[in-house]
């Protein structure tokens, strides 16, 4: 058996919030999206990276999802969130953290996902 890649789906009550951080944040680009069905959906991808975003109220409610993105020069990224969208940062690991198990780590949120980046 063999597996080449990790798709997740993250529920929002409105999917502009979450187009907010994947795609004004983060930088993702809209690889399909249906906006005007009545649960609207899009599919997101950025350097390999692929996500499905969903409006759907209920399922928003249930799920909280925290997800983890390694990078190769976490200083760049946290530059580039903190010059577009710095409140955005997590209140408990708002800078670079050397982290005991090797890793420089920060987050982001906003009301539906958590989001840590990594440097190992």
């Amino acid at each position: 058996m063999n597996f080449s890649k990790l798709v997740p789906s993250v529920f929002y009550v409105v999917i502009s919030e979450g187009i907010k951080l994947f795609v004004d944040c983060l930088q993702f680009k809209i690889e399909h999206a249906d906006l005007k069905i009545s649960q609207p959906y899009c599919v997101l991808g950025k350097d390999g990276i692929r996500l499905m975003v969903f409006q759907d109220e209920q399922l928003a409610k249930e799920h909280y999802p925290e997800l983890r993105i390694e990078t190769d020069n976490i200083e760049e990224v946290y530059a580039r969130i903190s010059a577009s969208h710095p409140d955005l940062f997590h209140p408990n690991l708002n800078k670079v953290t050397h982290r005991p198990w090797g890793a420089k780590e920060f987050a982001i949120t906003d009301k539906q996902v958590s989001i840590r980046f990594q440097e190992w």
